[in-house]
């Protein structure tokens, strides 16, 4: 990664037998599609201001003496005024260890998945035996069980909750375990789905490594969990009352529905974002030309994607974009051509909370739920990258 050359992107061509325009024709819509019911985040009590990080982070990845001015370059230019970590910042220089990372990982995410999960459940007038399917994303720490199912009889799921969890997604998993839901929930119209996504990235901060990259991730990333609740369309008005397992209230009808997805890998470009994973644990790549790929590719695919549905950019009310950072921000205005204060949410969450990886978009999303929701028929776009390097679109109407 040291030379930062952007790959040169080969797409594969449709196959004759199957020209785009049929194989990509959306379903008819024959039946509402699932509707998310909540959203909740959950944040780490440890928050700091941006300078307030910049001196330790230094003295975790410099050694003693080293100029610091990339470094105060960096936390300047990052777009990020304050962020919430998982451990006091003076108790990083302790963990010493992947293992230690590793541990602080599975019990703070244990408490903030649970925070999420719980509130995200009454915020939609459920209880956990409501739960049909538990979707969950990380790519910041490993555990086996995995998270999700210790959440489970931690919290009161069903034994019979089927659960799909996530790695290797990065910060398009937020979009792309949406869209997962959305899968389940054409196929089980009456079901309830959750999507639980938990970041502890400043865990994975290496310590000793004076590289742009993990200098980049030090400035930009943020912790968090972020729990969203979506039902089949059958579920709309009716009571969870189920004899004992549910809440006996009505599910939210105010959230958007999911209208449709779409998932796009670029060829090629494998080694521009993600992880080496060695003794130290997770190593992060993130390559420079991350930024000249959204402005090559990503109008392209999601101008299509849209047209399959007879609808332009002009037509999106509501851009709920991943802040991947401010030159990803950047290019994906330009490669749009979306107006000055298009992704005006996105900026905010940055700079509240930092990139907090894949709870990025639904931080943003409960952010538009809370503050004045889009008037009824509103098109929104949900949108993230991540390693791979892939894309990962959902199409939402309120």
């Amino acid at each position: 990664m040291n030379d930062m050359r952007v790959p040169v992107l080969v797409e594969h061509a449709p196959s004759p037998s199957a020209p785009a325009s049929v194989a990509r024709r959306p379903p008819p819509p024959s039946a509402a599609g699932p509707r998310i019911a909540a959203v909740r985040c959950a944040l780490p009590p440890h928050r700091y201001a941006q300078h307030e990080l910049t001196g330790p982070i230094g003295d975790l990845c410099l050694s003693p003496g080293a100029d610091r001015a990339l470094l105060h370059r960096v936390h300047a230019s990052a777009g990020v005024r304050t962020r919430h970590l998982a451990l006091p910042i003076e108790r990083y220089a302790r963990l010493g260890d992947f293992g230690r990372s590793n541990g602080a990982w599975l019990e703070t995410g244990l408490e903030l998945g649970e925070e999420a999960l719980s509130g995200a459940l009454r915020e939609a007038g459920l209880t956990p035996a409501d739960v049909d399917l538990l979707v969950f994303a990380s790519i910041t720490g490993v555990s086996a069980p995995s998270l999700d199912a210790r959440l489970a009889g931690r919290m009161g799921l069903r034994p019979d909750v089927k659960r799909l969890p996530l790695f290797g997604l990065g910060c398009v998993a937020g979009a792309a375990g949406l869209a997962r839901v959305h899968d389940h929930l054409r196929g089980h119209p009456e079901d309830t789905a959750v999507l639980l996504t938990v970041e502890l990235c400043s865990l994975t901060l290496q310590r000793g490594d004076a590289s742009r990259a993990n200098l980049v991730a030090g400035a930009l990333f943020g912790d968090g969990a972020a729990a969203l609740v979506a039902r089949g369309g059958n579920t709309d008005g009716v009571n969870t009352d189920d004899g004992g397992s549910g809440s006996g209230t009505v599910a939210s009808a105010s959230g958007p529905r999911v209208v449709a997805t779409r998932s796009h890998l670029y060829p090629g470009t494998e080694g521009l974002l993600g992880w080496e994973i060695g003794a130290a644990g997770f190593r992060v790549v993130i390559d420079a030309g991350v930024p000249d790929i959204v402005r090559g590719h990503l109008g392209r695919h999601l101008r299509a994607f849209l047209a399959e549905h007879e609808l332009t950019v002009d037509d999106i009310g509501t851009w709920i974009c991943h802040p991947g950072g401010p030159r990803i921000l950047s290019a994906v205005s330009e490669t749009l051509g979306l107006s000055e204060d298009a992704l005006d949410r996105s900026r905010r969450s940055l700079a509240a909370v930092g990139n907090m990886s894949s709870v990025s978009v639904l931080h943003i999303l409960e952010d538009v739920r809370v503050r004045r929701a889009p008037e009824p028929g509103t098109w929104g776009l949900l949108l993230a990258m991540g390693p791979g390097f892939c894309s990962e679109l959902v199409l939402l109407r309120w």
